[in-house]
């Protein structure tokens, strides 16, 4: 299996805390080596930065742990291969164009006769169930939008049920974002978090890393972080349920089918969320 991470924020902040716990899951304290990739929204382009070696061995995510990019939208992966070999075209996440602005996927699992998807003209470059899933999806989207859809929370409603197909043919935990919205779906093992006001101190499980985060943070802030496993042993992390999704925007979950959140409110007003165009610090 493979495992996830990703970010929804209300203000550009890096994930250079997160992803130095999860990083060492790549090959170090996990088995996780075939592979790892991240994307980084900013404003309307995007950054990514993929490796198929270990996380822990990779000189490139040496660079993203110690270069503190700044993104309302991250989505993160580390793999271990099951379909596909390990190569740069199967290594998550995968991004592609609808609508005029980009997609990225990622997934955790193992999908069995996943190649009589039809995934229209999104075609897939590699060999991953989980690279066929996201074209399937995006058909999905095309075919029921044929143009651009203007209340995208519906989107997402319709997005995870397309996720109910695709989890009876296995293991299918998932993040996807359009850079503005960050989307989950869990199978089996899927974690989050929001932080906010209060800020405390936070411990990573992975590595002897603390950090407080009221030295990082405005009371303004808020950020979620969404991963397979806890990433910190001093922080109280939601275990999503099987069958569960969620939807996060500008760091507020807003959407969910879990049966003991009803009526989570919507963050107003809605905040800009653009590139800085100060130098990052």
């Amino acid at each position: 299996m493979c495992e996830l991470l990703g970010m929804s924020a209300n203000v550009p902040t890096d994930i250079c805390f997160s992803f130095t716990g999860l990083m060492q899951r790549g090959g170090k304290t996990g088995p996780h080596r075939d592979g790892w990739g991240i994307t980084f929204y900013e404003g309307k382009g995007f950054r990514t930065f993929k490796d198929p070696k270990p996380s822990c061995e990779s000189k490139i995510a040496e660079l993203v742990q110690s270069y503190p990019i700044k993104s309302c939208s991250v989505i993160s992966h580390i793999r271990q291969a099951n379909r596909g070999g390990v190569s740069l075209e199967n290594t998550h996440p995968f991004t592609r164009e609808l609508w005029g602005r980009y997609w990225t996927f990622a997934h955790n699992g193992q999908l069995s006769d996943y190649h009589t998807l039809d995934s229209g003209r999104h075609r897939p470059v590699g060999q991953t169930d989980s690279e066929k899933a996201f074209c399937w999806l995006l058909n999905q989207l095309e075919r029921r939008y044929p143009e651009t859809p203007q209340d995208m929370e519906s989107v997402f409603t319709y997005l995870a049920s397309c996720c109910e197909v695709l989890k009876e043919k296995g293991v299918f935990n998932m993040l996807m974002s359009d850079g503005e919205y960050v989307m989950t779906y869990c199978t089996n093992h899927l974690y989050w978090i929001t932080r906010r006001a209060p800020f405390g101190k936070a411990a990573l499980l992975d590595e002897d890393v603390e950090i407080n985060f009221q030295e990082e943070t405005t009371p303004n802030d808020i950020v979620s972080v969404i991963a397979t496993q806890p990433l910190t042993g001093n922080e109280a992390w939601q275990r999503m349920k099987p069958g569960e999704y969620g939807l996060f925007h500008f760091g507020e979950r807003i959407i969910t089918n879990a049966p003991q959140l009803k009526d989570v409110p919507f963050a107003a007003p809605k905040p800009s969320c653009q590139a800085p165009t100060e130098p990052l610090e």
